[in-house]
């Protein structure tokens, strides 16, 4: 039975309701914006979490819009700067499932079609509501005969579509959830990238914090190897707000603590500690999981850099102690982990390297002995791989080689580059 992928617009697709957003545009300059604006963004939560029928919400969100055509154009340009960044990032998905991949959404044809399309969604594929405009281009209203303008529209379209294969749903609403409980789905995902409803949350099967990790766990092919949201980043000390807030910001999972706390040693993979913070090597030997380490200060006497060299470690560290790196520090350690940048490290060489976009990248990280780059070119050249770009730099007793290559490769040959004589830590970066 072929997979059928049903995705909700609004907070899932795109970081932002589209209608709240229309009003921002279609209200500005007048002088009850900001209350008609609360009003609208109000009737958009009840029917999120529930609590009044969609049709309700919807008739009294399009009577306070005051919108036409021109504001439908600003919106959409606005929006395709919105689309939230897993599913962005995941463009290949759509590509490649464009029979399968739906977007199901009580929102509006007239945006949603040119937000979607250029990432390969067909038309067909794309059901919403539409809008009524008057002869000045005004809207005045909706084609009330589209069931999804009614409570429990998703759950009666896909009665009528009567799709022969395993569907998964994708949302953030209370509208997504009532397909699970039609019975009309495998499973429903509740999507909190970008905002998280705990009546919602509740009765998911899985909570999914990125399309990253929907892909991941039903094994599908992602742009990520792992999912950020997966990635434990334990910040310690006084570290400003800032700095926690660019880590979460990009997807990783947040834990702020007064103290490197026990529980964490064996899966942080990301650690930023505040100026003062002292880490014992006892402890840091233990972080098998660790990749990346920020210092807001000055990291000798604190951190033993030579343990973590010996790790696969990277450090980030400020040893001017400026305020603006606050920002520096950990925007430098999600351009390791995302990217593979270790530029201004503290102990690993320095290298900035392309975005990578399509295929694999492979981070090898070891001592610096002689042959190793052989080793390496050997295995690949045994498994017929196509080197697309190699990168290799060394700094005192470490070596780093990052290898981006095509699409296709046997699991044996991560298994050989992980047994290299030598070797301290491998990563898969990029898997499409």
């Amino acid at each position: 039975m072929k997979n059928y992928y049903i995705i909700d617009f609004d907070s899932t697709f795109t970081q932002v309701e589209a209608l709240d957003e229309l009003a921002r545009i279609s209200l500005e300059g007048s002088p009850d914006q900001e209350k008609v604006y609360k009003e609208i963004e109000r009737f958009t939560n009840l029917a999120m979490e529930g609590k009044i029928s969609f049709r309700e919400a919807l008739a009294g969100r399009i009577a306070l819009l005051k919108a036409n055509k021109s504001h439908l154009q600003l919106l959409i340009k606005h929006l395709k700067k919105k689309v939230s960044k897993s599913f962005d990032r995941n463009r290949e998905f759509f590509k490649q499932n464009s029979d399968t991949a739906w977007i199901v959404s009580g929102g509006f044809k007239e945006f949603i079609i040119p937000v979607v399309s250029p990432y390969g969604i067909k038309e067909e594929n794309i059901y919403a509501n539409t809008f009524k405009f008057d002869k000045e281009g005004n809207i005045i209203g909706y084609d009330d005969t589209n069931p999804l303008s009614n409570e429990g529209g998703k759950v009666q379209l896909l009665k009528d579509l009567n799709i022969q294969g395993r569907i998964f749903g994708i949302g953030d609403g209370y509208s997504d959830f009532q397909l699970k409980e039609s019975g009309l789905i495998e499973k429903f995902f509740a999507f909190t990238e970008n905002i998280s409803r705990k009546s919602v949350t509740d009765k998911a099967d899985h909570v999914t914090p990125s399309f990253d990790e929907f892909l991941y766990v039903n094994h599908l092919p992602s742009a990520i190897s792992y999912p950020k949201n997966r990635i434990l980043c334990l910040i310690v000390g006084d570290v400003p707000e800032i700095s926690a807030h660019i880590l979460k910001r990009d997807g990783f999972s947040i834990r702020i603590k007064d103290t490197f706390e026990e529980k964490y040693t064996k899966d942080v993979g990301m650690l930023l500690l505040g100026n003062g913070i002292q880490i014992s090597n006892e402890q840091l030997s233990r972080a098998d999981k660790l990749k990346t380490l920020g210092y807001l200060g000055d990291v000798k006497g604190y951190v033993s850099r030579t343990l973590c060299a010996q790790k696969g470690i990277v450090i980030f560290d400020d040893k001017k102690e400026k305020q603006t790196n606050a920002e520096f520090v950990p925007r430098r350690m999600a351009d390791f982990i995302n990217n593979g940048d270790t530029d201004q490290s503290r102990n690993f060489p320095h290298l900035i390297l392309p975005k990578k976009l399509k295929g694999h990248r492979l981070l090898h990280i070891h001592k610096n002995v002689p042959g190793i780059l052989a080793k390496i070119n050997n295995i690949y050249a045994d498994n017929h791989i196509n080197i697309l770009s190699q990168f290799l730099m060394t700094r005192g007793d470490l070596g780093y080689v990052v290898t981006d290559i095509d699409a296709n490769y046997d699991k044996k040959l991560i298994k050989q580059l992980k047994e290299i004589e030598n070797s301290i830590k491998f990563r898969i970066l990029y898997k499409q």
